[in-house]
């Protein structure tokens, strides 16, 4: 069964012509504007929806469905989460982009090969991504994921290991 991964948010409508407002996550313009298709969970199945057009607009893009030519037949979607199959996501990382669920619970070494603790958590403040490490003595701390920091990261391994510089892990 295909896994999905929420990439942005219908919002509300725009104009009258069936027109979607739609929030997706910071930076990733051109990977929602190349889009064809997204899905829609309803119930327990996705429904496919086929975008014809999209444009950015202010920090939103402005998408047209298939099919859905008027506010009526959009609002039944307002609100919903769009979803592509995890592998479209896969196809566009870079060397160096991960998943979050990749990275929630692989384990912190210091490039001693000292664990540290493990990933419980990833967020964004504006600058970069943020690891949260839960660390030996339980305490949940904010790590920069900048590669001056975060020096490996093995998925296979379940290991990531950081420069532990003084006082990052206090």
């Amino acid at each position: 069964m295909a896994k999905f991964v929420s990439v942005g948010k219908i919002l509300n409508f725009h104009g009258i012509k069936g027109e979607a407002k739609v929030g997706f996550t910071k930076n990733q313009e051109d990977f929602f504007c190349s889009l064809q298709e997204v899905y829609v969970k309803k119930e327990r199945d996705y429904e496919l929806l086929t975008i014809t057009a999209s444009r950015l607009h202010k920090n939103f893009a402005l998408v047209k469905f298939d099919g859905i030519n008027s506010i009526d037949e959009l609002l039944p979607y307002k609100g919903a989460f769009l979803y592509v199959q995890e592998d479209t996501i896969r196809e566009n990382l870079e060397e160096d982009e991960f998943l979050i669920d990749e990275l929630v619970g692989l384990e912190i070494f210091d490039n001693d090969g000292k664990k540290q603790g493990f990933v419980v958590g990833v967020s964004n403040n504006g600058a970069h991504d943020m690891l949260s490490i839960k660390t030996n003595s339980k305490k949940i701390v904010l790590v920069p994921f900048v590669k001056a920091i975060v020096t490996d990261v093995s998925i296979k391994d379940k290991k990531i290991f950081i420069n532990n510089l003084e006082g990052l892990l206090e």
